[in-house]
């Protein structure tokens, strides 16, 4: 959106929701057509300038909500979605509300770091434009593995929030994981990696989702060919219940020990949890243990969810 047009949205805005004038009486005062202001009204919804709530006094939401707000001190939003709808379903539903919630909370001379997976590929598709200036998106992790180079899946996403923002992009052109720790550690002292991570090291956002090992939808990095059955079984013993950004964690939130991490291109958790803003998204009550882990990590700010999901985090099924 131009700030012309977004000026004119803002403007027509006001003049619907707060001044409750007619698209008639604006297009007449504003000189244009009733078209044209529904078409305002409706970049402005968006857009994120406008943002409506429906109060339902049977609505679940809030207090599912608080009850999140307070067991794990983060900011949440819970998705309603009809237990009629499929896994690919409620997660467009999610990932729809994820993208309207990102949107005002982008500035400029940002940086953020997005992690690549389904969940995050979701949202890309629905961000809407947002105009701001020396904003940087940084992948957080590799995405190649013995199969691909996974530079076109990670590329998508990527580009998908710059276009969004009018960002510059720095994509992170290394594999999920090295073979070897002791490639890892060689690959982080070169100057093209460095500069990577230095841009990490200054994140004011960052955007993920959780991967975990018994969902019923797999995560990309379970199912995308980045574990071998060896991986797997040191997972396994290693009592691992999840992963932001290919970085496991047991379901204390503990990651101490976990051998893959040595090898993983993602950020340390503790590293993680320095950013300012950390909006982890997830839907499907089948990653509730994965999710409870990154939860009880500290991993995350804010938190977008589905209803069924978080009726789980709370372990309150039926009695809300």
């Amino acid at each position: 959106m131009t700030l012309s047009r977004h000026s004119d949205a803002l403007r027509a805005a006001q003049m619907y929701y707060l001044q409750d004038l007619t698209m008639d009486a604006i297009a007449r005062e504003l000189r244009t057509s009733r078209s044209t202001i529904s078409r305002l009204l409706s970049s402005a919804r968006d857009s994120g300038l406008v943002q409506i709530q429906i109060r339902n006094p049977l609505d679940t939401g809030p207090e599912l909500e608080g009850m999140i707000r307070a067991e794990y001190n983060v900011d949440v939003h819970v998705v309603p979605v009809l237990e009629t709808l499929n896994d690919a379903e409620t997660l467009d539903r999610v990932a729809m509300q994820a993208a309207r919630t990102i949107g005002p909370l982008v500035d400029s001379n940002a940086i953020i770091g997005v992690a690549w997976g389904s969940t995050l590929s979701a949202v890309s598709r629905h961000l809407t434009r947002k105009i701001t200036h020396d904003t940087v998106i940084v992948q957080l992790n590799g995405a190649g593995n013995m199969h691909t180079t996974g530079i076109t899946y990670a590329s998508d996403i990527m580009r998908r929030f710059g276009s969004a923002y009018g960002a510059r992009v720095e994509q992170f052109p290394v594999p999920a994981f090295f073979d070897h720790a002791a490639t890892k550690t060689a690959m982080w002292n070169e100057r093209s990696v460095q500069r990577i991570l230095e841009l990490q090291s200054r994140m004011s956002i960052a955007i993920f989702g959780v991967g975990s090992v018994d969902a019923d939808y797999p995560s990309h990095v379970y199912a995308g060919g980045y574990l071998d059955e060896s991986d797997l079984n040191i997972l396994a013993n290693s009592d691992v219940v999840g992963d932001v950004a290919t970085v496991f964690f047991r379901s204390d939130g503990s990651s101490d020990g976990i051998v893959l991490n040595e090898r993983s291109t993602g950020p340390a958790l503790s590293q993680l949890r320095e950013v300012r803003r950390r909006i982890c998204v997830v839907s499907g009550a089948s990653k509730i243990n994965g999710l409870r882990g990154a939860l009880t990590a500290g991993l995350a700010t804010d938190l977008i969810l589905d209803e069924a999901t978080a009726r789980r985090l709370v372990s309150f099924d039926g009695a809300i």
